[in-house]
């Protein structure tokens, strides 16, 4: 595997981890919870999904032809607070990752340095995917931290729990050394 394909392979790896992490804090609230605000500045986790997912579909759909941001998007709606249940929130959810993962399953190693446009501005497709890897896991980020304060008395930890770092590098170091991804793998391979 080239390093091209290693990258785009990278970050579709980051991609499908957010989106699970976004998954696991959506799973941990109320179906009602997922529409609350904390005041009237801040964002539903129902909004904000609506907000990935408009910018998921207005980047990702044919992006290689076409501006990423679309004529067809109204970004000011995205924060109008009307999905109104849990199905089609996830609906919604689940096109925005769709788009997202089909296009980047449809680019070629060649085509990384492409220029493609958001908002009238070229960036290589590295760039443009970076862009989104950026954005995109600081959005689940507050997914995630509503979901925790919404659900504070039975919240299950997302990552290493709180005091818990001791005994998750215990077991951590307690198992034999191993490759955690295709990366470290392939780069051990051409050695």
């Amino acid at each position: 595997m080239n390093t091209e394909q290693m990258y785009l392979e990278s970050a579709k790896k980051q991609f499908l981890y957010y989106k699970t992490l976004g998954e696991a804090a959506i799973n941990q609230v109320d179906s009602e919870q997922l529409f609350e605000t904390f005041n009237d500045d801040s964002n539903s986790i129902a909004t904000i999904v609506k907000h990935l997912w408009g910018n998921m579909l207005s980047r990702w759909t044919d992006f290689l032809i076409s501006d990423g941001e679309k004529s067809w998007r109204d970004r000011d709606s995205e924060f109008e607070n009307d999905i109104e249940t849990k199905d089609e929130l996830l609906k919604k959810w689940d096109e925005g990752w769709t788009c997202l993962l089909n296009a980047i399953d449809s680019i070629t190693t060649d085509q990384l340095l492409q220029i493609v446009y958001i908002r009238n501005e070229g960036h290589t497709i590295i760039e443009a995917i970076n862009r989104q890897l950026a954005h995109y896991p600081y959005h689940v980020g507050q997914i995630v931290y509503a979901a925790k304060m919404l659900n504070k008395s039975s919240w299950k930890s997302l990552s290493v729990p709180k005091n818990g770092s001791k005994q998750y590098n215990n077991d951590k170091f307690s198992k034999e050394r191993a490759i955690k991804n295709f990366i470290d793998e392939e780069l051990n391979k051409s050695k």
